[in-house]
């Protein structure tokens, strides 16, 4: 890449002997079970609702859309903390609440503790309404559950990478945490599902215990061989000073003069940033170090706050501005995805789900196609693909090649998702299916776009998150691998926004879906798929061009610069 401003790539560490490859152990152990523990009770609280509490069905699924959008929005306060205190007691303190939560989930299945709720047969209707404590604890067990989970989640991707000194092993680490993190899904999405469902809620609530315990204990037993970053309290007051100095000094005019600079207070004759003029981009924000009558005591130190930056600050907040249009890149693509998500298990409702004359895919289960092929795809890109990218072209694969290829792969699996529904519709209209029955049609039939989107995943995840942890300023990596999770919740809203939108708009989403029109969904997914990726492009060069940060002399000489991927 052309060159680009030093902003803190190396941050202060604790103790330079420990980190490494032998920390791997301890985070993806975290990972996988505080994920197969969330998958555990998360992916069945519908279920649940229904079955043990007697919630209606629309109750009980909005209580779900309420605790899936906690789950996304509690990494994001997680991330925030954690840049002010560091990773370490941010994840240790989210791990045990989770446990805690799934504690109370467990005691909310003991019959003997709430005998009142017990039902006389299998209908709902033979059972006595649940206690008010027996909800008082089930929603503090959601809640605290919800808390731990999304606290640790994306931390531990930051506390990982933390480890590693150079761009290449955390490219490597972010492929292996987010193999670790979708193999654990599936795990958490069938295993103790499955036992809840045929033998107790119990037994299920049991093993996501003992999950979330492991996750801690292992964690903690890692303890000595962190590396950990030294934090100087919150990044975010330095953001605040930044946008406020610039607009009070909005008046004053700019200087090309690298003296009219504030660069820190020197103690020693060292100072503590960069000797550097601001860059050219964004040039506004400039003026928040522009010196000024009053700004500077006698000693050389600030003494309006609220009035003066460093220029480092100041280059900072410049690059989490510049970074954004690329990050809002994902959220129609999320979208898309997740929309299709939805589709595909009402397609397979009506397909002929049989393999063999004893087993029949469970509808919800088809969508683990997906996340099986993820993980599938991230060992071969990271044990052959890159390595032979790299052998070929000389360079290592950029992140936003693979999040170019992801773009790609999205595409085309809306485009066979199209085909395929065409085919189902095609075969429903022939033996005149307007009732809500089985199409003669095998389910597997769409494991085709769920291995794309599998694959694209694959690109996409690992590589957003790199980006952002590399690009981020060194003082919020917590909040940058957290953008992802920004991402998810975006997306889960705006996809139910978009459905509803159709549906009063078209007639494609009625009730019976063999009489709807999916496959035109598809197709306005595909086209509104590409355009995101044009847009994907047009800010991939808008940021890379940008990245030519030159001083206000037009000289680069003076500035550090780092290179992303080798590029």
């Amino acid at each position: 890449m052309d060159q680009k401003l030093q902003i803190d790539d190396e941050a202060p560490i604790s103790d330079s002997k420990k980190g490494g490859w032998i920390t791997f152990i301890f985070i993806a152990g975290a990972v996988a079970g505080t994920t197969v523990a969330g998958g555990g009770w998360s992916s069945n609280l519908i279920v649940y609702l229904i079955k043990e509490f007697h919630v209606e069905n629309i109750s009980a699924a909005q209580i779900g859309n309420v605790v899936n959008g906690c789950i996304y929005v509690f990494p994001v306060i997680g991330a925030i903390v954690a840049d002010s205190v560091g990773c370490f007691p941010v994840i240790s303190i989210a791990s045990g609440i989770a446990l805690l939560g799934t504690i109370l989930l467990f005691i909310t299945a003991i019959p003997r503790v709430w005998s009142s709720s017990l039902c006389v047969n299998e209908s709902s209707a033979a059972c006595s309404a649940p206690p008010k404590s027996q909800f008082a604890v089930l929603y503090a067990g959601l809640a605290l559950a919800s808390i731990g989970l999304g606290g640790s989640r994306f931390t531990l991707a930051t506390m990982g990478a933390d480890q590693h000194t150079d761009t290449k092993s955390q490219d490597v680490f972010f492929n292996w945490y987010t193999f670790t993190f979708y193999s654990a899904i599936v795990i958490g999405a069938t295993i103790p599902v499955y036992i809840q469902d045929n033998i107790s809620w119990l037994w299920g609530f049991g093993l996501c215990i003992a999950a979330n315990a492991f996750a801690l204990v292992i964690f903690l037993f890692g303890k000595h061989f962190y590396l950990q970053v030294k934090h100087q309290g919150s990044p975010y007051s330095d953001i605040a000073r930044v946008v406020f100095a610039a607009f009070r000094k909005r008046n004053i005019p700019l200087s090309n003069k690298s003296e009219e600079y504030y660069n820190g207070f020197k103690q020693g004759g060292a100072s503590e940033s960069y000797a550097m003029t601001p860059t050219n981009s964004i040039r506004f924000l400039n003026r928040a170090a522009l010196k000024t009558d009053g700004d500077i005591g006698m000693d050389g130190s600030v003494v309006k706050l609220w009035r003066l930056c460093t220029v480092q600050q100041v280059e900072d907040f410049k690059s989490i501005v510049r970074i954004l249009p690329v990050w809002s890149a994902g959220i129609l693509l999320g979208t898309t995805i997740t929309m299709q998500a939805s589709m595909t298990v009402l397609q397979a409702l009506s397909m002929d789900r049989r393999i063999g004359p004893h087993f029949k895919i469970p509808a919800g289960s088809i969508l683990v196609t997906g996340f099986i092929s993820t993980c599938a795809a991230l060992s071969v890109i990271d044990r052959f693909l890159l390595p032979a990218w790299q052998k070929l072209t000389g360079r290592y694969p950029t992140p936003f090649q693979r999040i170019g290829a992801g773009h790609i792969l999205n595409v085309l699996s809306m485009v066979v998702s199209a085909i395929v529904e065409g085919w189902r519709l095609k075969l429903a209209k022939q033996h005149h299916l307007q009732a809500e029955s089985t199409v003669p049609m095998q389910a597997i039939w769409l494991f085709p776009q769920l291995v794309l989107v599998g694959v694209g995943e694959a690109c996409l995840f690992p590589a957003q998150v790199a980006l952002y942890y590399q690009e981020f300023p060194a003082s919020m990596k917590n909040s940058a691998t957290a953008m992802i999770s920004v991402i998810g919740a975006l997306n889960y809203y705006l996809a139910t926004i978009l459905t509803d939108m159709i549906r009063r708009v078209t007639g494609w989403l009625p009730g019976n879906i063999n009489s709807g029109r999916i496959d035109n969904l598809y197709w306005v997914l595909a086209v509104i798929g590409f355009g995101n990726f044009c847009y994907f492009l047009a800010c991939a060069h808008y940021y890379k061009s940008g990245g030519e940060l030159e001083n206000g002399s037009g000289d680069t000489t003076s500035l550090p610069a780092r290179k992303i991927n080798g590029e």
